[in-house]
């Protein structure tokens, strides 16, 4: 597709090969106040930083990202976590931050802060996540990306870890965000086509702890600016097209030590026994809407469970919790906790599992 706001990218290369000195570049990044978009700025360093002291509390306007008033817009950065950048490349970094208000309470979409105290209470669980995050290309004007313009692909069925250029839109885009992945030090452990054309997926884990939200949020960010150097859109809508087209979820693999032991079905077992009763918060907990995003696509069709029932079955992809066959088989690993939305923040999913299956629902 062709857009007035696409640039020459060979253009820019001339002028990213200069020499930068010793000074480095740190892209600080952030949740908006949507609780889903991404926001980021790039501050110069004096010097390549070693460890996270050596990063500054910076501020920006709040007023701009739903955060603040514009009366009283400073906003505060923190930064918590640093990764390689593999846009800049060299000593330059990425920086995730959470978001203070000018009382230095945290914003209301950053849920970091408490997700962090939760693992640190849990942490003799050893909680692994490993999440499975969907999304979907768009062309600039909101359709689907090599979607025919006045009509439809062929019916669901052969998209799904297809080849070919009949079957598959935009592999170039997922191949250059997977590689930016390892070259930033995100535990990407793989990616997909999905069940609809011009969707696709790409799985972070085996994680523990806070880690996962972190490389989740960076992995979201390096989407957006992979695709964007394509001019094409990204999109983690749950239901990006009504109709009988599959949904964007972000499906989400727990486990515990105690259920990644010899043994450890009976915990896995009292874990979904306790997530069944906690369905309603975790449903509120599972998109940045309070569950009105994952309405439309927690039907019970496409691959879904129902959003007013819990359930759970031995590789059943209509339950809210699958249990894998060979974690049956084997009598322990991990759970798959099926109902958190594409557009889910993972530090809310990852707390809000952690607070009912480790920490008596507190």
């Amino acid at each position: 597709m062709q857009s007035h706001a696409q640039t020459n990218k060979a253009v820019l290369d001339r002028y990213m090969s200069l020499p930068q000195g010793t000074r480095v570049q740190a892209t600080y990044i952030w949740i908006d106040g949507t609780g889903e978009g991404l926001r980021s700025k790039t501050k110069t360093l004096e010097a390549k930083p070693g460890k996270m002291e050596d990063l500054p509390i910076w501020n920006y306007d709040g007023s701009s990202c739903h955060q603040a008033e514009g009366s009283n817009s400073d906003t505060y950065l923190h930064p918590v976590k640093m990764y390689p950048c593999p846009f800049r490349k060299g000593d330059n970094v990425l920086v995730l931050c959470e978001a203070y208000k000018y009382n230095k309470e945290p914003t209301k979409t950053n849920k970091r802060k408490d997700c962090l105290a939760v693992m640190e209470k849990a942490k003799e669980h050893k909680p692994w996540f490993g999440i499975e995050q969907e999304y979907t290309f768009l062309d600039q004007d909101g359709h689907p990306f090599g979607w025919p313009k006045n009509g439809f692909p062929g019916p669901q069925g052969p998209y799904y870890c297809a080849v070919g250029a009949s079957r598959v839109y935009g592999r170039d885009i997922v191949e250059a965000h997977y590689r930016c992945c390892l070259y930033a030090g995100i535990k990407i452990s793989g990616t997909n086509a999905e069940v609809m054309p011009a969707q696709w997926e790409f799985q972070v884990g085996p994680t523990e702890g806070i880690d996962m939200g972190d490389d989740l949020w960076v992995a979201r960010y390096l989407m957006e600016r992979v695709a964007e150097d394509f001019g094409v859109v990204v999109t983690l809508d749950p239901k990006p097209m009504v109709g009988d087209w599959n949904g964007a979820g972000a499906h989400c693999n727990f486990s515990t030590k105690a259920m990644r032991e010899v043994g450890g079905m009976k915990h896995i077992e009292a874990a979904i026994e306790k997530l069944s009763k906690h369905h309603d918060s975790h449903i509120r907990a599972y998109d940045p809407n309070e569950g009105k995003d994952n309405e439309r696509r927690l039907t019970g069709a496409h691959e879904t469970s129902s959003i007013l029932d819990f359930s759970s079955g031995v590789a059943n992809r209509g339950a809210s919790i699958r249990i894998p066959r060979e974690v049956s088989a084997q009598g322990y690993g991990y759970l798959e906790d099926r109902r958190p939305s594409s557009n889910c923040d993972p530090y809310s999913v990852t707390m809000v599992i952690v607070k009912t299956t480790c920490l008596g629902g507190e």
